[in-house]
């Protein structure tokens, strides 16, 4: 009994999920295609839906102006989103941002190592190097709050990491 529910959880899973991967890939496409509302277009149903992947292209298109107006805030917010489930490249993103503090009033290397450190155990590779390069800027207090903070969110965000 417990196996033909497995399987049937499986099966609406592939039911479900398959459209916004092929819509995703879709603006993906469009996206390299230069056709940038349209990539929009494309995303905004899954991220509606709550799709880290669309949320993170969205918070891409914003960063770097990409068929829409140049909005950091607009684009820390999609990151924000695609981060609290766990998505790699948006957690570097709001790292990134918090290490510079664009749009905000200050840097602040404690959070952007969190979310370095989030994105690296996430597996995004390019978060290593960020979060090396932030340390070396941070004090060992610093640090140290950092990764009590990395604590916390973990458990939850990457509970079998």
């Amino acid at each position: 009994m417990k196996l033909a529910k497995h399987a049937m959880i499986i099966v609406m899973v592939l039911m479900f999920s398959t459209p916004a991967v092929a819509e995703i890939e879709q603006a993906r496409d469009l996206m390299e295609a230069g056709k940038f509302a349209e990539a929009r277009a494309a995303l905004m149903p899954a991220a509606r839906s709550g799709n880290a992947d669309a949320e993170e292209l969205i918070g891409v298109m914003y960063a770097l102006g990409l068929g829409v107006e140049k909005d950091p805030e607009r684009a820390f917010e999609w990151y924000l989103r695609a981060s609290m489930k766990g998505h790699p490249g948006a957690q570097s993103g709001i790292g990134w941002y918090y290490e510079l503090g664009i749009g905000m009033p200050a840097p602040d290397l404690v959070r952007a190592y969190l979310w370095y450190g989030l994105s690296t155990i996430g597996g995004d590779p390019d978060a290593v190097l960020s979060l090396e390069e932030v340390q070396k800027k941070m004090t060992r207090d610093e640090i140290a709050r950092a990764k009590v903070l990395i604590n916390d969110y973990k458990p939850w965000m990457y509970p079998f990491r």
